[in-house]
């Protein structure tokens, strides 16, 4: 039975679970999913070190002339106890005198004579210090579970000295299309023949979300061929197919799942484009059955199998982002399904791309966001607030704008 969009997420998300974990190190842990929470053990800084290269004084000295005992470098040991008159010349990082309340920058001294400085006078106490801990405390949660992790995680872990992490497998999908009249691009086509290009398109996106794909060709139009293909991606995390979902005289997709213990959790989902999409089960490998038209089985794996990705993937992450845009132009839409409408938002206007027929190819390559129009509207007029789904967004562009917030 056909369900709501929302309802086919939520089904999605309550029926998907985690991959195993492994061990990896550090340095390849970006863009991988953290499998337990990580504490601190060692605070940051460790000691009380000199913010800035200059001089660590007693604050009560400002505006005198004080005697230098020595300099003391990173990675030194702190030897020096400031008496009152007294100072310490330090590098940035070093350690600093247990009584030190400032640290003077080296270029606002004067320098008297060897050993001899005079402060200026408005030093602020505690000035250009780090303190243990004030970064990293001992027993801090520096990581959570199911937390993304990026080149700035790697840099908390490898300060804690911390050279492996657990991490979430990488999900591994197999997909595969059917439908004899598709061929794959690497081979020359006769004219009643075209190229597969749900597939690759397919992998392509899974390999950008982290996962390890692989591809079991194209299946004739028999249910023999299609058990097959079904049998060889048993193994796999995720089953992902295209075409033979509709009610043509050649669609066999249903019916060879069928020959297994294939649990349906939905059957069609009230959208448009891209209605017949099955979600369920065999075992322990979660099936998803695209539609054949190129379009819809890209916007409708960029909406509901992302969702799918991200769970296995061990990410709490699998909500779509959604950002307010003001439409560039009026959209008419013909009611009665959720339809899902391709556009490009450069910041502030969502325009609609003019083609986004379901079986066209083309419509993707140029689109970067998504816009889900209920199934009650009928007209949103130019300038109207709504809300849009970002796609394949990497935090770059071609547009030159000014980064810098004014006050």
């Amino acid at each position: 039975m056909a369900v709501e969009p929302l309802k086919a997420l939520e089904l999605i998300i309550n029926h998907t679970k985690q991959t195993s974990t492994e061990t990896i190190k550090i340095e390849d842990a970006s863009g991988r999913i953290c499998a337990k929470d990580v504490e601190a053990t060692l605070p940051l800084p460790r000691f009380n070190n000199s913010a800035m290269d200059g001089y660590a004084i007693n604050f009560e000295d400002r505006g005198k002339t004080v005697n230098v005992l020595g300099k003391t470098f990173a990675g030194d040991v702190a030897m020096f106890n400031l008496e009152s008159l007294k100072a310490v010349k330090v590098m940035t990082g070093a350690p600093i005198p247990s009584n030190t309340s400032a640290v003077v920058p080296q270029e606002f001294v004067t320098v008297v004579e060897d050993n001899t400085i005079a402060l200026p006078d408005d030093i602020k106490q505690f000035q250009n210090m780090r303190y243990v801990g004030e970064d990293i405390d001992i027993g801090e949660n520096i990581i959570r579970k199911h937390q993304e992790l990026h080149f700035g995680v790697v840099s908390l872990l490898a300060s804690q000295g911390i050279t492996d992490i657990e991490v979430y497998r990488k999900p591994r999908i197999a997909i595969f299309a059917s439908g004899e009249e598709i061929r794959p691009h690497t081979e020359s086509i006769e004219p009643h023949q075209i190229y597969n290009s749900n597939s690759p398109s397919l992998i392509a996106r899974c390999k950008e979300l982290g996962c390890e794909v692989g591809f079991m060709g194209s299946a004739k139009d028999t249910v023999e061929s299609l058990v097959d293909h079904i049998n060889r991606s048993l193994e796999y995390d995720l089953i992902v197919t295209s075409g033979g979902v509709s009610v043509g005289d050649k669609d066999f997709t249903k019916e060879a799942f069928n020959n297994f213990d294939f649990e349906k959790i939905f059957d069609g989902i009230i959208v448009k484009p891209g209605k017949p999409t099955v979600f369920g089960k065999i075992n322990d490998t979660m099936v998803l059955n695209l539609p054949g038209n190129p379009f819809a089985s890209q916007i409708i794996f960029e909406i509901f199998g992302t969702p799918l990705v991200q769970r296995l993937r061990g990410s709490h992450c699998a909500n779509h982002k959604i950002l307010q845009a003001k439409l560039k132009t009026k959209v008419n839409n013909k009611k009665g399904r959720m339809t899902l409408v391709p556009g490009n938002f450069d910041g502030e206007y969502f325009d609609t791309t003019l083609k986004k027929k379901p079986g066209m190819v083309s419509v993707l390559a140029h689109a970067n966001a998504l816009l889900a129009l209920d199934s009650d509207v009928e007209v949103l007029e130019e300038g109207s607030m709504v809300n849009v789904i970002k796609i394949s967004h990497k935090g770059f562009t071609s547009n030159k704008k000014d980064f810098i917030t004014y006050g």
